[in-house]
């Protein structure tokens, strides 16, 4: 048995008094909650008195051992050889499975005062209250794993366990095409399905691993590797093997496919969200590849760059900061040009130039191409009509204008044509609508609709980039197309290259049985223009003319090389 230091008994300032104890026995027996009196006796410390309340709490009486003094002797011996007035701190009292807890206040007059009042407060209630509330938080109810905020705070745990690089991985398994079973079979069926792979899922795993359910068809498990990296794609293989065997339900046979996405522990990471995302984005470029997928730091530093480029476009187009640069097409055969196509440039308010290669596909993922397509279409038309007037009627020359595909399938072009046109009082005929193939092929009806609603206005469609794209000749005989444009990669070099000469003899005698017109992009030395003539190519294109031009340098070509 420990030995709890003794306080000494002699009468001091402050003492109390033996006749004092029966009253002070007698007034804290009205107190609700545990109290007793503490003071000094032949142990050490001793309890003088004690209330009904904290007998019945078993925490001992004045006339036996109290399993507070037991406890708590030390504690309350510092505290009469100290001089505090007042302490409070949390106890907690009996075995794992009985466990209690109290708020324990100690007190006394003065700090010269020979006994103190010990309140305890009984939390336990309220405690075991908060911890099942925290536990059904932290507990996907469907499956009964973990979930996503329990899951991030075991992450948590082990990065500052400090285990360093390669000692842990993040898995992120997100199933496949989900969404059907729940469309085709209903919730209830999704929901079983769920409850079943989560049991195979953690059938794979070792006792050591840590499986949550992080989304609705996604689940995260926190690895540890024992030996290597590899390690991480051993596990994946196990889980997709897991899920290869089908899954009966009802009169259904159902196949589950999953994508994989690993991120590794690192010194470097000292955030479990980010290690979450990152193994969120490897999944990302799995559904692409088709098996698991180790996060690449390049390939979110890529996507990062795109997301702020998208900020600032977004902004860009908003305060009109684009501007449109013309690239002159000339007719192969006399030299004039004959039209300019609108190319869409942006400076950056930092002055930095972005390529068209950089912003235009993430115009299009963001949906920012819409605004920028009817910008495009408008700043077009408001040149021209700019030029008609300075040439004093009309300057001769058509303006080319690329359509996207996502612009095609989002918004209502002709419309938007149309109202271009006519806000600048110019003809469709003075227009040239450019469009790729791949167009096409996502919802070739409506694609179809809408170049036909764009011919009615009398402008000239053109297919850009043709021979790269899917080349479905059909569309060639029931579209609308005035003219094929020769992509450039069959152009540069052609000279040198009898298989690219073969294509474009192809493209211009297939354009040529169809009554279409032709367009070499690329064009970059005399010898290649008066070779594609000599063949039969309508116009041509390339820096053998000009390179694209703003648009009062554009307007000066034009005069110069019409006069």
């Amino acid at each position: 048995m420990k030995t709890i230091p003794r306080v000494s008994a002699e009468p001091v300032e402050g003492a109390l008094l033996p006749s004092q104890i029966p009253g002070i026995a007698a007034s804290i027996e009205l107190i609700p909650v545990a109290l007793a009196l503490v003071g000094p006796g032949d142990g050490g410390v001793e309890i003088t008195a004690a209330n009904g309340a904290f007998r019945q709490a078993g925490l001992g009486n004045a006339e036996g051992e109290a399993p507070l003094i037991q406890h708590l002797g030390d504690r309350l011996a510092q505290f009469l050889t100290s001089d505090r007035d007042r302490e409070e701190f949390s106890w907690e009292f009996g075995s794992a499975v009985d466990c209690r807890h109290f708020r324990v206040m100690l007190a006394r007059r003065t700090s010269k005062s020979s006994h103190c009042f010990v309140t305890l407060t009984d939390h336990t209630g309220e405690l075991r209250t908060e911890r099942n509330l925290r536990r059904e938080m932290m507990t996907d109810s469907l499956t009964g794993l973990p979930n996503r905020a329990a899951f991030s705070e075991l992450l948590e745990e082990r990065i500052a366990a400090g285990d360093g690089a390669a000692r842990y991985a993040v898995l992120i398994v997100d199933l496949d095409r989900f969404s059907r079973v729940n469309a085709c079979m209903g919730s209830m069926a999704g929901d079983e399905l769920l409850i079943t792979v989560a049991r195979r899922l953690k059938g794979a795993l070792r006792a050591v691993d840590a499986l949550a359910r992080t989304g609705g068809d996604e689940f995260g498990i926190l690895l540890t590797l024992e030996a290597d990296a590899a390690e991480a794609d051993h596990v994946a293989s196990r889980i997709e093997a897991a899920l290869a065997t089908p899954f009966r339900m009802s009169d259904f046979e159902i196949r589950v496919a999953c994508s994989i996405g690993v991120a590794f522990g690192s010194d470097e990471i000292d955030d479990a969200e980010d290690l979450i995302r990152h193994a969120q984005f490897a999944v990302k470029r799995s559904k692409t590849s088709g098996h698991a997928e180790h996060y690449q730091m390049r390939a979110l530093d890529a996507a990062r760059a795109a997301f702020g480029i998208e900020t600032e476009l977004r902004r860009a187009i908003e305060q009109g900061a684009l501007r449109l640069t013309y690239q002159p097409i000339c007719d192969l055969a006399s030299g004039r040009v004959v039209a300019f196509e609108s190319l869409a440039r942006w400076t950056s308010e930092s002055g930095h130039e972005h390529s068209p290669n950089d912003f235009i596909p993430v115009a299009e993922e963001s949906g920012l191409i819409v605004p920028l397509g009817r910008w495009a279409l408008d700043e077009a038309a408001k040149t021209l009509r700019a030029w008609d007037v300075r040439a004093g009627g009309g300057c001769g020359v058509k303006f080319a204008v690329n359509l996207s595909a996502i612009q095609l399938h989002r918004d209502d072009i002709a419309p938007a044509v149309e109202s271009a046109l006519m806000a600048h009082r110019l003809a469709g005929s003075r227009f040239t609508l450019e469009l790729t193939e791949s167009a096409l092929v996502a919802d070739p009806q409506r694609v179809a609709d809408t170049m036909h609603a764009l011919k009615q206005l009398g402008t000239t469609l053109a297919m850009d980039d043709f021979g790269t794209g899917y080349s479905n000749l059909a569309y060639l005989q029931k579209l609308p197309i005035d003219v094929l444009k020769i992509d450039r990669s069959f152009v540069t070099g052609m000279l040198a290259d009898r298989d690219k000469i073969a294509i474009v003899r192809a493209i211009l005698s297939l354009a040529q049985a169809l009554g279409l017109d032709t367009t070499a992009e690329g064009i970059e030395t005399n010898e290649l223009s008066q070779t594609l003539t000599a063949l039969g190519c309508t116009f041509g294109q390339g820096y053998v003319y000009a390179k694209p031009l703003e648009a009062d340098a554009a307007y000066d070509f034009l005069m110069s090389a019409n006069s």
